[in-house]
């Protein structure tokens, strides 16, 4: 295997959508779970996605994961390594965003580092160096009530230099219109004034294609899954990828029984389970019940091998900031979503023993919980669901050949279960 992009992922549902966003733009790729076993059999591919679950652990772990799996596609032949992150820049004042740069790009030897959580289609955008989500700056949208890292300031030029032990600077947009090589000239300029890492604004989807082709002329960049579709387009245009159709590899059904997890707090989560229950059972689940014992995750699998026969079925765990706030208060915010985590894992396994081989997951850490209890090695993409969620076949895995669709928390429409339902047969 030669790798033409090497792809360090933070988080599961976060590799997903970069994994989807390089195969649509037609890079061959496979997403693992952790860094591969040597003896994981993998297809001929142009990139690897390898998914860690490292956003929210000590930052010390984070770095000595992230370049563990570094090391494993550089000798695989990647040259050019993206450390994706959250659109959101989902983070703390401690990193983890700044630590793994600053140790990818000192073992890379390069002197500044493109960073960007920029993408458009999502409705991420980067002017100024300031974040918005939908048009708004980062810490008035719904991120500002994350449970986990909660966003209260849009200017990543502060957040990363919070995180960062390198000076960071602006490649501003009026740079980024006149293309790859005004961007370079700026990165130079910024180099020799010490700068070590530059925050890069893109508001245009044609955007993204000027910051890849820059980046790639580097062997680190961080963003989100906008610069890996940059990155992709960069290496189609330079020949060094033939851009390969859609294998949809996600496409043959492999039947069995359907059921959907929702472990998100995020309003379109709430949205979207809202939506759910004109189609299907949905259990809420009493959250602080998770976190005292096993008396409700035993209470809810009991509940949907009830009903899983007749059809799919939704579990969530999800609540309202304001009853997370005060679940925190009581339990302490890393135990409570620990204990939730866990019950919803062992919810997904609890399922997947009763025969289902469709499993819809909502949240990032959710996400991470179910598939390291699934040990599932890794997956092929397939098709989208919505924009940064494909469906998944796994490779390997206790369970076998199963489809998944991991959603990070704010991604997809209010009928993302119906639609996920749709393609996952």
């Amino acid at each position: 295997m030669t790798l033409k992009l090497g792809c360090i992922a933070d988080d599961y549902t976060g590799a997903s959508d970069l994994a989807n966003t390089l195969t649509r733009a037609g890079l061959r790729t496979v997403q693992t779970i952790g860094v591969p076993a040597d003896d994981l059999a993998l297809p001929e591919v142009d990139a690897v996605v390898v998914s860690l679950k490292s956003r929210s652990i000590e930052a010390s772990l984070a770095v000595a994961r992230s370049r563990e799996a570094d090391g494993w596609l550089r000798a695989r032949g990647a040259r050019h390594v993206l450390f994706k992150i959250c659109s959101t820049f989902d983070s703390t004042d401690g990193g983890n965003i700044g630590p793994v740069m600053d140790a990818l790009a000192s073992d890379a030897g390069d002197t500044i580092v493109l960073v960007t959580p920029a993408f458009p289609e999502t409705r991420r955008t980067v002017y100024q160096g300031n974040l918005f989500v939908g048009g708004v700056p980062l810490n008035e949208s719904p991120l500002k009530d994350h449970p986990l890292n909660p966003m209260h300031d849009a200017n990543l030029v502060r957040v990363l230099g919070q995180q960062s032990k390198r000076k960071i600077g602006l490649v501003d947009l009026t740079t980024v219109v006149h293309g790859p090589e005004a961007i370079g000239h700026r990165l130079a300029e910024l180099a020799g004034q010490g700068i070590g890492a530059a925050i890069i604004d893109a508001v245009f989807d044609a955007d993204l294609t000027a910051v890849g082709a820059a980046a790639l002329a580097s062997r680190v960049s961080v963003g989100a899954s906008g610069i890996g579709l940059g990155l992709a387009r960069a290496l189609v245009d330079e020949g060094h990828v033939h851009a390969h159709g859609l294998g949809h590899h996600g496409d043959a059904p492999v039947g069995g029984m359907a059921a959907c997890l929702a472990g998100s707090c995020s309003q379109a989560t709430l949205q979207q389970i809202a939506r759910a229950e004109s189609i299907m059972p949905v259990l809420h689940l009493d959250a602080a019940g998770l976190v005292v014992g096993p008396d409700e995750t035993r209470r809810a699998l009991a509940w949907a091998l009830e009903r899983i026969g007749n059809g799919p079925v939704l579990i969530a765990s999800s609540a309202t900031p304001d009853q997370v706030s005060a679940l925190q208060a009581r339990h302490g915010r890393e135990a409570a979503g620990h204990a939730i985590e866990q019950a919803m894992a062992d919810l997904a396994d609890g399922l997947i023993d009763a025969g289902v081989r469709r499993l819809i997951v909502a949240g990032g850490e959710t996400s991470g919980a179910v598939v390291d209890r699934l040990k599932i090695p890794g997956f092929l993409v397939g098709r989208e669901i919505a924009a940064g969620v494909p469906v998944l076949r796994a490779v390997g895995g206790k369970a076998g050949d199963m489809l998944l669709a991991l959603k990070s928390g704010n991604f997809g429409g209010p009928q993302f279960f119906s639609d996920a339902l749709a393609l996952m047969r």
